[in-house]
């Protein structure tokens, strides 16, 4: 990575300076890849509560990988560079694209619009 981009990166946003947050651009990638990996059981959840029985709603996988993508590129590109944090995210990352590939082959591309 370029050294300048690199810099401005991991530099601190200075228009959230006044909140009191000191938060660089991939520390809030690496936040919302988090938020987005943990909201996908809020997913789970409200589809499992919806049906009356557990299921595992196609965006619960995509919200999986992109989660871990994100989180994941955090720990790769960031000045923090943490190997206990790319293993924890490359690991559910390709699990979450072999998972979605299997319900879109056995149920179809189009399987969460139809279900009732």
């Amino acid at each position: 990575m370029d050294p300048v981009v690199a810099d401005v990166m991991n530099s601190p946003i200075p228009w959230l300076a006044w909140t009191g947050l000191h938060a660089s651009p991939w520390k809030l990638i690496g936040l919302t890849g988090a938020l987005m990996f943990g909201g996908r059981w809020l997913v789970q959840f409200v589809a499992s509560k919806r049906q009356g029985k557990p299921v595992i709603p196609r965006l619960f996988w995509y919200m999986s990988i992109i989660g871990s993508l994100m989180t994941l590129s955090y720990f790769v590109f960031s000045s923090k560079q943490d190997s206990v944090g790319i293993i924890q995210n490359l690991f559910p990352a390709f699990t979450a694209c072999y998972s979605l590939y299997l319900d879109i082959k056995h149920r179809g591309w189009h399987r969460d619009r139809n279900s009732h």
